[in-house]
């Protein structure tokens, strides 16, 4: 897993916003150092250097004491045979 950022607020509708050190795909999963998962990362925006990513949360409950907490991305390899033929 690779280190995304630290939670800097909570929007209106509910996504988590992250200032990113890494850049992840969107769609990709997000977990906090415990390796609990908070959702999946649903849109990158800002500057190009450090840009935001807003998280989509898998459940409300992710969404308490969550401000300041380091998240980290796993990438998915979305390219690859599945095992079961088509």
């Amino acid at each position: 897993m690779d280190f995304l950022g630290e939670v800097e607020t909570i929007t209106h509708d509910g996504l988590l916003v992250v200032r990113t050190y890494g850049l992840p795909d969107g769609g990709d999963a997000v977990y906090d150092n415990r390796k609990r998962k908070l959702g999946r990362v649903k849109r990158v925006f800002g500057p190009v250097e450090r840009p935001f990513i807003s998280i989509a949360p898998t459940d409300k409950s992710v969404l308490t004491n969550v401000i300041g907490r380091k998240t980290y991305f796993q990438g998915e390899n979305r390219h690859a045979k599945s095992k079961r033929g088509n």
